[in-house]
C-alpha cells in the first residue's frame, strides 16, 4: 500500500557495563554518531534516551525502508558504533518492526 508499510520501528536497549552508561552516550556523542546517522537519507528518527534501569541505554531508530536500514549499517560511523560497545555494553537486545505492525 502506502510509504508507511515500508517503514521500520527499531529498539534498541544496551545493557553498558557498570558505570558506564554515561561514558557510553557521551562517546556515541563526541564522535557524532547520532548526528550522522540522523542526517542519512531514509532516517526518519534516532534517539537515545536512558533507560529506567541504572546502566541501561535506550535507541530508537525509524528508517524509511530496509534500503535506508541497509545503508545506516554499513557506514563509519556505524562500525565506530561497534567498537564503542565493544569497550561500553555487556549486552545489545534490538526489537524490530514494521510501520504496520505499531
Amino acid at each position: 500500500m502506502g510509504k508507511e508499510q515500508d517503514m521500520f520501528v527499531l529498539l534498541v536497549k544496551y545493557k553498558c557495563k557498570p558505570g558506564c552508561r554515561e561514558a557510553y552516550f557521551n562517546a556515541i556523542r563526541n564522535n557524532r554518531i547520532d548526528e550522522m546517522s540522523r542526517s542519512e537519507e531514509g532516517c526518519i528518527r534516532y534517539e537515545y534516551s536512558y533507560g529506567l534501569a541504572e546502566d541501561e541505554l535506550i535507541l530508537i531508530e525509524v528508517w524509511q525502508d530496509a534500503q535506508a536500514i541497509d545503508f545506516h549499517k554499513n557506514s563509519e560511523h556505524f562500525a565506530k558504533l561497534g567498537d564503542l560497545k565493544t569497550e561500553y555494553v555487556e549486552n545489545t537486545e534490538i526489537m524490530k518492526f514494521s510501520a504496520d505492525q505499531v
